[in-house]
């Protein structure tokens, strides 16, 4: 048996090994890697383009585009990649087995009925809320959400939800490996101030997001908690802050949220 590469200090692929653990298999992590470089806004991208932003060298992510356009997974012109609908098989397999997604959906859109408002159901993964079901009555942000987008989690009402379920210490340790960046003048980038926020969103179980994600967007988020109690996921409504004000959210639309995410735990049993 070939014994796994130990990377040098500084090597570009360090990050994808498991510090010789056999049943690693760093080829598998190196082509995801490169198939996430593709989250971005761009849909084609160069090799250099994706060797930016995955942190691969060139030559492995040759490699890898090669493969996925062989399995039908990606395209390219010859100069430039893109993503393929095969791709789509990947997500589906979890958003049509997973129970938080085939829940979700149908309490999302009576609720999205209730209000006229945008509703979201998301997960935490490695600093960012995951869409896992989304209702939408229009278009209320710059970019296009759906299910799979990924947002920051300390400026979102639905990051602050799930960061404040999670106990203080390992809150903490999640936001020290986040960059903390200004997406408008509201967003706030003090981690002091935000594990405040994070201890009134545990004492008063909601979070409110006024704009600091990107100016006119209000959100006010939920925890979602399974039958034993344990926070699963967060619930949130977004709204036009032109249209609805803050007093408005907590008035109007959180008696509907937790109403609604109530619902939607029940459904939910507790993982094995």
């Amino acid at each position: 048996m070939i014994a796994p590469r130990t990377p040098a200090a500084g090597d570009p692929d360090e990050g994808l090994y498991r510090g010789g653990d056999p049943d690693f298999m760093t080829s598998l992590a190196r082509g995801l890697h490169v198939i996430r470089a593709f989250s971005g806004v761009d849909r084609r991208l160069t090799i250099a383009d994706v060797s930016r932003a995955s942190g691969l060298t060139r030559a492995v992510v040759r490699r890898c585009l090669y493969t996925l356009r062989e399995l039908g997974y990606a395209a390219t012109d010859g100069r430039t990649f893109s993503l393929q609908p095969r791709i789509l098989n990947l997500g589906y397999a979890y958003l049509s087995t997973a129970a938080l997604p085939i829940a979700a959906q149908p309490v999302l859109e009576e609720l999205s009925g209730q209000l006229s408002e945008a509703t979201s159901v998301a997960v935490f993964d490695d600093g960012a809320v995951v869409y896992v079901a989304r209702a939408a009555t229009r278009r209320i942000m710059a970019v296009n959400l759906g299910v799979g987008s990924r947002l920051p989690a300390y400026c979102t009402s639905l990051g602050r939800v799930l960061l404040a379920a999670m106990p203080p210490e390992q809150a903490t340790g999640e936001l020290a490996k986040i960059e903390l960046v200004a997406h408008t003048r509201f967003t706030v980038t003090s981690r002091r101030r935000i594990e405040e926020i994070l201890a009134e969103t545990r004492a008063e179980g909601f979070a409110v997001n006024d704009q600091e994600l990107e100016i006119g967007l209000r959100a006010i988020a939920v925890p979602v908690r399974n039958v034993v109690g344990a926070t699963v996921a967060a619930m949130n409504i977004s709204a036009q802050a032109s249209r609805v004000t803050r007093r408005e959210l907590l008035d109007k639309s959180l008696p509907l949220l937790r109403v609604a995410a109530e619902r939607l735990g029940h459904q939910l049993a507790p993982s094995r």
